[in-house]
């Protein structure tokens, strides 16, 4: 694998070079994409923008495109709403999803999209609040802090507010975002076009993907009209073009300390991908039990493949001795003018000792903090709904800042989504999830450890599994209403035997969240901050943070690579794309593709890579032109951008998207989803129109 450049090294240090960076709205350099490509985006054009932007709480990002509510992201982004709505007599999976007029469209059963409406900087506030405190007053007055200043927000369910920080807690800014929690499907292509390629061409460049689905924002049971939404682009883009890419960015880990870095190479990492790998046998292995089987879990499929795939990219990146030579000498470096100024030194002299310290007592709790209370060794939907039950009533009663962060008010409306969602739960699936993480369980903590005694007792991971999900009746919604209702007296007398586990393991987990909370993410989180203002303090503040799923514009061009010393094109063609049929999964095209194709202009433009810097959760941003115009939509990187977790190379990091003319084409010759197009590519003025209410 390609090291990455030496600039990446230096992230949070020093100025980005090139089309680096993940910059937030309130800090965008728009001098510098002036001086680079002659456009400089202005405070009226980024507040666009960002209005018109959209964010999946589930974790991928969209935009609106119309007037009426409209919007896009990816297919593999709604894949959970459309598993959820299918049966096996309405595969919407296989065979796609097109609601020809308004009154067709379905609700989805768990989605809620948000709007990024205010940011405001909250950094002196918590400063304030916190200033001189350490250890556990530490971390329990900075989240009490974060509570108030998000209840007093979040003034009804139709906002959500989160404080985000930045800069590893450098600073804090907070979000409020309009919040949209009846979405419908609109449109959906099958899976066969959606995810052409399968695996083998995840992560991978030239691609032929119609990875797109479109979805309608409703309130009050009519569509919710929009004053801010992209306009499609007449002709898309070409190699050369500018480009802008708004969306979510899950996590990079660019500004981590080398000691954090260590523990994701060498602990994380490793664990990570080995759990991973023999989940996906599992799932493998339990879609060879039929068809209906094989229906249930293939979005769960699709996800840990995916994710076995970017942590091996991280992986790599983390093991090239040159790039982490590189992360090393920045470190080194910004330590030396730190400790050569008295001031500096006492000031921040001690954090990454510190901090090294806390990762220290991170590898001694990693097996107790993952399984047990970050459920790896209880991997049930079913269970995770118990545990929220259980601790739910433990929490709810308590003042908003005594809380755990999840059960705060401002959290609360996407708790109660996840709660009562009518999404399907399917037993058989449950128990076989279920029995293989109480296996790992078993296994990564020993037989003769107290909690795997108190969990198992003389069942076996099967029996147990079996047990619990037959005899639970939470996949009843109104069992779930109930008991989240009745509070802590009703989940204190249910006998269903998952709530019966999860007030089991309760005890414990909750032990180990609070020695986690107070004994190493206070002492990371308060040393973290000391470490980003001595960045602050030496380089200056002219640096974008890191990825924390917060809205972020990010900016490039069309431009090709060198891969093994060859030219990869920047662009491919919707011809290309029957090229590469072979009537075989994962290269086997629908029937509707099949009996378009003479139709179908080949020489449309399919997909393209561009220079913008992305990660996980980028997928389903709209990348748009200098007029703010749709010109495609991200839904991957190649397999070089994984690496940009930690680090970002321009000459081979690239952003991979469809096309907005291949999604034209295809929603007029293949589907003929002519209201969809019309929406999108008006003739005449856009009107607002809504169904009956109800």
């Amino acid at each position: 694998m390609r090291h990455l450049a030496v600039v990446a090294a230096l992230v949070g240090a020093l100025p980005a070079l090139a089309d680096e960076g993940m910059w937030t709205y309130n800090n965008f350099p728009s001098a510098a994409v002036k001086s680079k490509y002659g456009f400089e985006p202005t405070p009226q054009w980024l507040d666009k923008v960002r209005l018109s932007s959209a964010r999946l709480a589930g974790g991928c990002s969209a935009s609106f495109v119309s007037a009426n509510g409209l919007v896009m992201t990816n297919h593999h982004c709604t894949r959970g709403c459309i598993e959820q709505l299918s049966t096996a007599q309405k595969d919407y999976i296989a065979n796609g999803f097109y609601a020809k007029t308004l009154a067709d469209e379905i609700q989805c059963p768990a989605m809620e999209i948000n709007q990024l409406a205010e940011i405001t900087d909250v950094t002196d506030r918590l400063n304030t609040a916190t200033q001189g405190r350490t250890g556990k007053e530490y971390s329990d007055t900075l989240k009490a802090e974060m509570s108030k200043i998000e209840k007093e927000c979040a003034t009804s369910d139709q906002v959500r507010c989160d404080v985000v920080t930045l800069y590893q807690g450098g600073k804090y800014n907070l979000y409020k975002y309009r919040r949209f929690q009846d979405v419908r499907l609109v449109f959906a292509p099958e899976h066969a076009i959606a995810f052409f390629g399968g695996d083998p061409d995840n992560f991978e460049f030239p691609r032929y993907d119609l990875d797109v689905s479109f979805v309608r924002v409703y309130q009050d049971g009519k569509s919710a009209p929009q004053n801010h939404y992209f306009k499609w682009s007449k002709s898309g883009v070409k190699e050369g073009d500018l480009t802008f890419i708004s969306g979510h960015p899950g996590r990079t880990s660019r500004g981590l300390t080398i000691a954090e870095l260590e523990y994701h190479r060498d602990v994380v990492l490793p664990k990570t991908l080995m759990f991973m790998s023999e989940m996906r046998g599992m799932i493998t292995e339990f879609q060879k039990r039929g068809p209906e089987q094989k229906r249930i879990s293939n979005n769960m499929l699709f996800g840990v493949e995916n994710g076995v795939k970017a942590q091996k990219g991280r992986h790599e990146a983390l093991l090239d001795k040159a790039f982490f030579a590189q992360k090393v000498a920045a470190e080194q470096e910004l330590r030396q003018k730190v400790n050569a100024s008295p001031e500096l030194k006492q000031k921040y002299g001690a954090a990454w000792d510190e901090i090294a310290k806390a990762q220290e007592q991170l590898k001694n709790i990693r097996k107790d903090y993952t399984f047990i209370e970050k459920n790896a060794g209880f991997s049930s939907q079913m269970y995770s709904l118990a545990m929220a039950l259980v601790r739910g009533a433990e929490e709810l009663p308590k003042e908003n800042g005594q809380r755990l962060r999840e059960f705060a008010d401002s959290n609360l409306p996407a708790l109660k989504a996840q709660l009562f969602s009518p999404a399907p739960i399917y037993p058989e699936l449950e128990i076989a999830r279920l029995e293989f993480s109480l296996t790992k369980l078993r296994e990564e903590l020993g037989s003769d450890h107290p909690f795997v005694k108190k969990v198992l007792g003389k069942e076996s991971p099967l029996t147990l599994a079996t047990r619990v999900v037959n005899g639970s009746q939470l996949r009843d919604v109104k069992v779930r209403q109930q008991l989240f209702e009745g509070g802590k007296k009703a989940i204190t007398e249910s006998k269903d035997p998952m709530i019966a586990l999860a007030r089991l393991v309760e005890p414990d987990a909750r032990a180990i969240r609070k020695n986690y909370d107070e004994n190493i993410d206070s002492v990371i989180r308060k040393n973290s901050e000391l470490v980003a203002k001595a960045k602050f303090d030496v380089y200056g503040t002219n640096v974008y943070p890191d990825a924390t799923f917060s809205l972020r514009l990010s900016y490039g061009s069309v431009k090709g690579y060198t891969e093994d010393g060859k030219k990869v094109a920047p662009v491919t063609v919707m011809g290309g794309t029957f090229d590469r049929h072979t009537g075989e999964d994962p290269f086997a095209l629908p029937k509707t593709w099949l009996d378009a194709k003479n139709k179908i202009k080949a020489n449309t433009p399919m997909n393209f890579a561009s220079t913008n810097d992305i990660i996980g959760g980028n997928s389903g941003s709209p990348v748009i032109n200098k007029d703010a115009e749709i010109v495609g939509l991200v839904f991957d990187g190649n397999i070089q951008s994984l690496g940009g977790e930690f680090g970002f190379d321009e000459s081979v990091n690239r952003a991979v998207s469809v096309h907005s003319e291949a999604i034209s084409e295809s929603l007029k010759t293949v589907y003929g989803a002519t209201r969809l197009l019309e929406e999108l590519r008006p003739t005449k003025a856009p009107t607002v129109k809504s169904p009956p209410a109800g």
